[in-house]
């Protein structure tokens, strides 16, 4: 199996990458590769790194394919942020890494799955890097657009664009490679809006299935302001759980690490010259409580654009299936008591609450607005 079989529903959307592998007349120093979440830009760019180590252009076998794909190729770094962005030490030290020739294998290769998350000024640290780059060092970015990425380096980027893949193809993946039952595998594709790491979390996990249930029924059992603010409080209040559920012990066996590379008993008062250490992992583990937080509501936000989205389909009449076919009932309840108008306003506020929480405003005070907003006409 080819490495590149792991990025499924891209066609020919590959080919730049395949015949860079094969051939160093198609290689440049730095690419771009973008697409919706859940198109797999991180999978094309760990398969494109294993592929520049294979003697076979990644033939998916060899030692070079399968400890680039997991992380544990010497010359093929991964890069991702748990935090809101990257900071200016990290990329610092990405471009110090850059400097150095390959130990091992043909090219060093530097993936950082979210480009997106790098601000001007950590931009620019980077760009003197990709200008000038090392002859056998090369970058690869992932962002969902272009537009996610700064001028000056997506203009120094060889850039290659993924598409979401149909959920045919998906729910497809998750049965022959999962072993999901076809009805079940179809139905999470279609939820996950053929994002694949979504899908294959709602096929594996029924309580991220209940969850998802209980962001619908914010929209199919409202019927009032005091629905719309209890909606939006037990929303945030999930989006918490999940947060803490997914950082909570890790954040744990972090402060204990650090202690033990400090030589301090757990529990022991720590020194004053050593409390700064301590300080600067809260903080980072508090940044990373927060992204997770924000990751969490975005994708319940998604999820009920979703929903509006299958209203709109049936107010239309237009001859595509629905997202959410298991709601239908309450879709059709919710296309019958809105106008087309009304759906689109909507859609418009899950959009703004979007906005908002990416642009730092309070959690809850954004979903408020936006349940509010969502509030049906009573007849």
């Amino acid at each position: 199996m080819s490495v590149w079989d792991q990025v499924v529903g891209q066609g020919d959307a590959l080919e730049p990458l395949i015949a860079a592998a094969r051939s160093e007349d198609a290689m440049t120093h730095a690419w771009l590769i973008t697409g919706p979440p859940g198109s797999g830009r991180s999978i094309a760019a760990r398969a494109f790194g294993a592929a520049l180590q294979c003697r076979e252009a990644g033939c998916g076998t060899c030692h070079a394919c399968r400890t680039a794909v997991a992380g544990g190729h010497p010359d093929v770094r991964l890069v991702s942020t748990e935090k809101v962005t990257f900071s200016v030490e990290e990329v610092r030290q990405l471009v110090s890494h850059a400097q150095s020739a390959p130990s091992e294998g043909r090219w060093r290769v530097i993936v950082v799955e979210d480009a997106d998350r790098m601000t001007e000024r950590t931009s620019n640290v980077l760009l003197k890097a990709i200008e000038e780059p090392p002859p056998r060092t090369v970058w690869v970015l992932c962002a969902p657009s272009l537009h996610d990425v700064a001028t000056t380096i997506r203009s120094r980027c060889r850039t290659l664009t993924l598409r979401i893949p149909d959920p045919e193809v998906v729910a497809w993946l998750l049965i022959e490679r999962d072993g999901v039952e076809p009805g079940l595998a179809r139905e999470c594709a279609l939820a996950a809006q053929s994002h694949i790491g979504v899908a294959q979390r709602l096929a594996s996990d029924p309580a991220a299935r209940e969850r998802r249930e209980k962001v619908l029924a914010l929209a199919t059992g409202m019927r009032g302001v005091g629905d719309a603010v209890l909606g939006a409080g037990d929303l945030t209040a999930l989006a918490d759980e999940d947060a803490k559920a997914a950082t909570e012990a890790r954040n744990a066996a972090e402060l204990v690490e650090l202690y033990v590379s400090l030589g301090v008993e757990a529990g022991e008062r720590l020194p004053p010259a050593l409390r700064a250490q301590v300080r600067q992992l809260e903080e980072d583990q508090k940044r990373r409580a927060t992204r997770a937080k924000r990751d969490v509501l975005d994708r319940a936000l998604l999820d009920l654009l979703s929903l509006y989205r299958d209203v709109a389909v049936l107010q239309m009449g237009a001859p595509v299936g629905l997202v959410n076919e298991r709601h239908r009932e309450g879709i059709a309840d919710l296309a019958a008591r809105l106008s087309l108008e009304g759906t689109l306003d909507r859609m418009d506020a899950i959009g703004v609450a979007r906005e908002r929480l990416a642009g730092n405003v309070s959690p809850l005070l954004a979903i408020e607005a936006m349940a509010l907003a969502l509030r049906p006409v009573i007849p």
